[in-house]
């Protein structure tokens, strides 16, 4: 049978008004169960259901359903938290309804002064995530192998774990059933929350967004309800700006640091708004106003200037480090490979700038500096890969007056392009007006990374010079020695070329004053 896109879909939504669906249907069966378990109870106890506890009992089962009321609110109108109490001889029986999977399930036993949880999982993350709440409060744990029965979970394997709190006081044992109560809201529907947030950042960060929404007590579910990812997409779409294309990921865009921060404010802010039970359309209108106010924070546009930097300062540290310490075959290799990867990494972010600027006239400048400034990392690594060719057997690689003089010749380059990056981040962060000291020191580091190109057509010289005498008799040698140095030198020509492409690109949209 051939399944129509959607189906699938329409099967496990659990949004009512987009009619019903055997998710709801199941959660409204869980509901009744839960009524039908409420109706047989002999007493009611701050909302636990309870059968034959005795005296004793009470003050630990409402220090249970104080935790469990401090959060309950969090999961609005889902189903779960309904709470079963009994004694079985010496040991008092908690079990609380947290989901509508037949193997997600947690059982509490009370004795004497010690806390005994049972609590199984079909999701690792989940397991792993309530494990390590229960952790933070002092609970030892003890996992078993994945189990599997039959009839249960369709036959696939669960997670089974045991954690334990020893309790000096009673007061101390309250207190634990406390915290634990007020835990077991955010296990619902986190696997639905963690999926959703791995369309924006990576699957540890959406574990750790998960974990601070509970620490602060805001839960995932208010996000879910009002929208989740279709509120960050729409939020995307909607703000005025060329960051953002069809298919982009927000933590390759912002960084993930940034897009955590932004989703982690979301998940706060749509807690907040539906407990004050003000419109989801509030919580919209406030993911765009959010992201609109991250993106002007943002200067794209140096943000891909720096990485192509950072490649090129790569591949001159490297090619530093081969000169003064040639390696074995294998070694040198290796570096040539290296090499040529960052190049291609510089290509890319090249490339994606004059995508960019097909659609953005202001991203042009960009493209005139890329271009100049990705010639240098070319540049570098066909000089890499040039002193790799004065090492290959059996030769025995250059002399150490000649090595001496392409050290200093490829630190020299190193050294502007260390100011490069410096001037890059300096540029990020000027003022518009520039009429601080940004200004002055963006000027400075700039013209000593300028200068640098008149003392490498010298130090290129010096090593022609150290060449001729040492290498009169290896023509070979010679000529590699030369290729390489002029070489170096073409980068510092095209690192002067590039200087000059940022200085107008920097002065054009900061105002700085020359």
């Amino acid at each position: 049978m051939r399944r129509r896109p959607g189906q699938l879909a329409e099967l496990t939504h659990g949004d009512r008004q987009r009619g019903d669906s055997l998710h709801l249907l199941v959660m409204d069966l869980h509901k009744q169960i839960n009524a039908l378990s409420g109706e047989m109870a002999t007493e009611d106890v701050d909302g636990a259901h309870t059968w034959q506890v005795q005296d004793d009992d009470r003050p630990l089962i409402r220090a249970f359903m104080r935790g469990l009321h401090r959060t309950a609110d969090l999961k609005f109108s889902h189903p779960g938290l309904d709470t079963a109490v009994t004694r079985d001889g010496p040991r008092l029986l908690i079990q609380n309804d947290i989901g509508t999977n037949d193997v997600h399930v947690l059982v509490i036993e009370v004795q004497d002064s010690t806390i005994s949880l049972t609590y199984s999982d079909l999701h690792p993350g989940r397991f792993g995530f309530f494990r390590q709440m229960l952790e933070d409060m002092g609970f030892g744990w003890e996992v078993f192998d994945p189990r599997v029965s039959e009839g249960l979970n369709a036959g696939k394997p669960y997670l089974v774990g045991q954690a334990r709190l020893q309790a000096q006081s009673n007061a101390e044992l309250q207190t634990g059933l406390e915290n634990v109560a007020s835990r077991i809201v955010f296990v619902i529907d986190w696997n639905r929350a963690r999926k959703r947030l791995q369309h924006f950042v990576s699957k540890p960060r959406a574990h750790q967004l998960l974990a601070q929404a509970a620490q602060n007590d805001w839960g995932h579910m208010a996000w879910l309800l009002a929208g989740a990812e279709r509120l960050v997409y729409n939020a995307m779409q909607a703000v005025d700006s060329e960051a953002f294309r069809v298919g982009d990921r927000l933590d390759d865009v912002l960084g993930e640091a940034a897009a955590s921060a932004y989703l982690l404010e979301l998940l706060r802010i749509s807690s907040m708004v539906l407990r004050q039970q003000q419109p989801v359309s509030l919580v919209a209108d406030e993911a765009h106003l959010l992201l609109a106010r991250m993106l002007r924070q943002r200067t794209f546009e140096f943000d891909l200037l720096a990485e192509h930097a950072a490649y090129t300062h790569a591949l001159a540290e490297g090619l530093c480090d081969a000169l003064e310490n040639p390696g074995d075959a294998a070694q040198t290799q290796a570096q040539v490979l290296r090499a040529k990867n960052w190049e291609r990494q510089a290509d890319h972010l090249l490339m994606d700038a004059r995508q960019r600027a097909e659609r953005r006239a202001r991203w042009l400048p960009v493209v005139d500096f890329l271009t100049k400034a990705d010639d240098v990392a070319d540049a570098l690594e066909e000089a890499t890969f040039m002193h790799s060719l004065t090492l290959i057997h059996p030769a025995p690689g250059l002399p150490a007056e000649v090595r001496a003089a392409l050290c200093q010749l490829a630190a020299t380059t190193l050294a502007a392009i260390q100011d490069q990056v410096k001037a890059i981040e300096i540029a990020r962060h000027a003022s518009q007006r520039a009429d601080g000291p940004d200004s002055e020191l963006f000027l400075q580091t700039l013209w000593r990374m300028l200068r640098a190109e008149r003392q490498c057509d010298e130090l290129f010289r010096q090593a022609r010079t150290a060449m001729v005498k040492n290498l009169r008799n290896a023509p070979v040698d010679l000529m590699l020695a030369n290729d390489l140095a002029a070489t170096l030198e073409n980068a510092t020509d095209n690192l002067l070329r590039a200087g000059y492409a940022l200085r107008q690109m920097v002065l054009n949209k900061t105002g700085m004053s020359a």
